[in-house]
Formats: C-alpha cells, structure tokens, sequence
C-alpha cells in the first residue's frame, strides 16, 4: 500500500496563461497541481498559456507536487494541439475534461503513445456529464494508463439541471457511482471544486464529505483551501493512535481466535483498514 498509494489530498487548478500563479505554485503545500488550459484561460491566451504550462510541466521545478496538465476539450480547435504539446512537456499526467465514453478513453490513450508521452504521463478524466457518471465504470476500467478520474461537479450540476445547495443531495447518486467505479477498477478519484472562496466553513464540510464518500482528495480554486484539503484527506492524529492499537492488538491476539480492541472485534477487514490508515500517514509525512 505504502509503495502504490499517492497523496492528492489538493490538487489545485492553476490558470497557465498567468505567470505570477504558475511561479508561486512551487511553495504551495499542495500535493497536486492542475495547470489549465480550458476554462480558466481565454480564446487569446490558449497558445500561451500551453507553451508556459508545458515550460513548467517540464522545469522539474515543482518537488514532490504531482503537476498536471489540463488541455482543451476533445472535439475543441486547441485539444491537438494541447495534447501534442503537453506530451512532448512529460507532466505527471494529462486532465482531459468531459471524457464520455470508455472508447474516448482509449483514444486519448493511443494519443498519448503516437505523440510519445513519457510512461509516467498518465491519464486524469474529468467525468462531468450525466452519460460520463452512467458509463464510469466503463470508463475507470477502459485503460491502465488511466490513473485518476476527477469528478467536475460544476458542470455536472448544470447538465443534471440541479441546483447548488449545502451537502449537496442532488448530486449524491452520481458522485458515490463515480467512486464505486473507481474503486471497482484500482483507480484513484478526487472530488471536485468547492465555489465559494469565502466560506471556510462549508469548504471544510465538503472536504470531510468527499472524505465519508471514499475520495482520494479535493480539486481546489484557490490556495487558501489547500491547507483546510489536506487536514481533512489526511488521518487525524487519534486515527492513527488508535490504528497502531488496533494492530497491535490483532498481533499480540494472533493464534486465539477472538481479538477485541476498545470493545470491539476485529476481523481481517479491520486490520486492512488499519495498515492503510497508516500507509497514508506515512505517505503524507513525507511529503513534509
């Protein structure tokens, strides 16, 4: 667990058309970094903004923080050419949003390999549409090279015809369906953006909710909720505690048949859970 598992507590987009963002970005304590070329970047800015996220994807200038590169939409004027360019730059991974299908997936895939993307550049899909969310598993299962998918809750949203209100019910069904299927297919899930950069509060709620949920971690607009992302994705101080307990526990009672710890029994199922809290632990302290 410890050696495959990857922090994404935050992965925060970053428009690349701004070269103040991108510079700061290598001292935020983030785990990953978007670097967008879609929504957050004007029709006149797309070509510099792909040749100064390339730059960045490619300086080696960004530590441990897993850099990512957002190109424009399949079907858009930009995507080739935000593909070509962005393999040639080698990130940690490629975000493609509104990815429909498990065939868009495998197309994408081929893409990546005829513009000679390096084997750590991975594939990140945006599932963001109601076919998307139907078709996750088909998706999630479609490529080994397809690593995370990230789920785009704004535009879900618009295309449910929902409305944006606390703990989010309207989207429930669809966001514990996405995170089934990437479960179901080894894959990592990281849940999306929280809009109001103002309300600590509800941004905490959210994260501690897509936590519940099973996500990995949290897309973010904005630096100030990077640090609030990473406490609530990782194992608090008593999880931890208590995971050692267990653990020592279950070996301390190997051979007896019952083992109990705080009251309760503890079964296989619970030791698993264990090791992964602290595999995680382990894996966030040393990120620092």
């Amino acid at each position: 667990m410890s050696a495959a598992y990857v922090p994404r507590r935050s992965v925060l987009y970053m428009p690349a058309s701004n070269a103040r963002a991108l510079e700061k970005a290598k001292d935020l304590p983030v785990d990953g970094l978007i670097l967008d070329l879609e929504d957050a970047v004007g029709p006149a800015d797309k070509a510099t903004a792909r040749e100064q996220a390339c730059a960045a994807a490619a300086s080696g200038e960004y530590g441990h923080r897993e850099v990512t590169i957002r190109v424009n939409a399949l079907g858009t004027e930009w995507h080739d050419a935000d593909l070509a360019a962005a393999c040639a730059a080698g990130p940690d991974g490629v975000v493609v949003p509104k990815v429909g299908s498990a065939r868009e997936v495998r197309g994408l895939v081929e893409a990546l390999e005829r513009h000679g993307a390096p084997d750590r550049t991975r594939l990140w899909a945006m599932v963001e549409t109601p076919r998307a969310v139907l078709d996750a598993r088909e998706i999630a299962a479609a490529s080994d090279r397809l690593a995370v998918l990230v789920l785009g809750t704004n535009d879900l949203v618009k295309e449910l015809g929902a409305r944006f209100v606390p703990g989010r019910a309207p989207l429930l069904t669809a966001l514990s369906t996405v995170v089934l299927a990437a479960r179901a297919a080894g894959v990592a899930v990281l849940d999306g953006v929280f809009n109001d950069t103002r309300d600590a509060e509800g941004l905490v709620a959210e994260c501690r909710q897509g936590r519940d949920w099973g996500c990995d971690g949290k897309t973010l607009i904005h630096p100030a909720q990077v640090d609030p992302c990473n406490t609530a994705f990782a194992p608090s101080e008593e999880e931890v505690q208590d995971a050692r307990a267990l653990l020592a526990a279950w070996e301390e009672g190997a051979g007896r048949g019952v083992v109990t710890h705080e009251g309760r029994m503890v079964e296989n199922l619970h030791v698993e859970v264990a090791r992964r809290v602290l595999a995680v632990d382990e894996a966030v302290r040393a990120r620092g």
